[in-house]
């Protein structure tokens, strides 16, 4: 029997938003399509066999991904979707997911800065100058980068400690903000032996659908705006 082919392009998953650079294909027969649903079978049923061993692995492994911008956590979003359903999974992920990118950006604090400096200059100071713009306002403005994919979740963990976001600002947008597409990728995991690609996930429509949330979430930053130059 052939296993699934998998070939993972660009840079950390996270749950899928945020403008991550992975693309991802999956082979689509019927025989990778049957393989898929056996490695969910058996690790379902390791999972009800070893539950407490489960979760801790899966958590270590998601966070570990996560902290050190290791591409693929995307899967670890589908899976935790096939596993244990929309809300638990939803809670597993956006858990995880906070806790990486917590740690990504205390290690960023440490040692980011030349990195940084050296992958994206001019988009980070963009991104200072959006932030040094919208002081006031800043958690609208975290909120809609983490929903819409405006910039790479990747970019967002490392440049932030950078800008100077507060941590407190940081983490509260990161918790809310991925609610949205985290519940798209585990609402996609049900059905993870019919997806053929990572992009069907993100079709027009849905891609629609984050940035109205996005726009309604930064209209009261530009209505204040609006007002003061008045």
């Amino acid at each position: 029997m052939a296993a699934p082919r998998i070939v993972i392009v660009g840079g950390a998953g996270g749950t899928g938003s945020g403008g991550d650079e992975e693309c991802v294909k999956m082979e689509d027969s019927p025989m990778s399509k049957k393989s898929k649903m056996e490695t969910r079978e058996n690790l379902a049923m390791y999972a009800g066999d070893h539950p407490t061993q489960f979760i801790i692995g899966y958590c270590s492994t998601y966070i570990f991904m996560q902290t050190f911008m290791i591409p693929g956590t995307i899967f670890m979003s589908l899976l935790a979707g096939a596993l244990f359903g929309v809300f638990k999974g939803l809670l597993l992920v956006v858990f995880n997911a906070t806790a990486g990118a917590s740690s990504c950006y205390f290690l960023s604090k440490l040692i980011g800065r030349p990195i940084v400096n050296w992958l994206w200059p001019e988009k980070l100071r963009f991104f200072q100058g959006e932030i040094a713009k919208r002081k006031e306002k800043l958690m609208n403005y975290m909120l809609f980068l983490r929903v819409t994919p405006t910039l790479p979740n990747l970019f967002i963990n490392l440049a932030s400690p950078i800008v100077d976001i507060p941590f407190h600002i940081f983490f509260l947008a990161t918790v809310v903000g991925l609610i949205p597409a985290s519940f798209i990728t585990v609402r996609a995991g049900l059905a993870l032996g019919e997806l053929k690609s990572v992009k069907d996930l993100y079709d027009f429509k849905t891609l629609a659908v984050l940035f109205l949330i996005g726009a309604v979430i930064i209209i009261p930053t530009v209505l204040k705006r609006k007002r003061t130059y008045e």
